[in-house]
């Protein structure tokens, strides 16, 4: 199971990426595994805001549909048009080009709260 070192992750198996205070989320490798077949992604509206832990975005696969939790508190500031148009990109490339929203984060310190690479692997045995 691919876990990259220089990222953030929830217990709800998303992922961020912190640039000052610009968080790039994700879903992590695992939790593509399990969804298998991604064929749809909802992404949310550039503009909203979202707390911690607030349902953000779907992620539809050929065996369920998963909501996406946002893991900081912030404004939705950037969408990932590649994984609208292409869904597997989401199982493809979970760290890289399946990415699928940017948040401007209202308090960048609180990524420190989230799992670091090692507790999420702990996470998931």
């Amino acid at each position: 199971m691919n876990i990259p070192t220089d990222l953030h992750y929830t217990p709800s198996h998303e992922w961020i990426r912190l640039d000052g205070d610009i968080a790039t989320v994700g879903i992590t490798d695992h939790a593509q595994a399990e969804l298998t077949d991604v064929v749809f992604v909802e992404l949310p509206a550039i503009g909203r805001t979202v707390d911690a832990g607030d349902p953000a975005a779907v992620v539809e696969s050929v065996k369920a549909a998963s909501d996406i939790y946002a893991p900081l508190a912030g404004e939705v500031v950037t969408l990932n048009p590649d994984v609208e148009a292409n869904p597997s990109l989401v199982n493809t490339e979970p760290y890289a080009n399946g990415w699928l929203f940017k948040l401007r984060v209202k308090n960048p310190a609180a990524a420190l709260k989230l799992l670091d690479a090692t507790a999420y692997a702990a996470l998931i045995g």
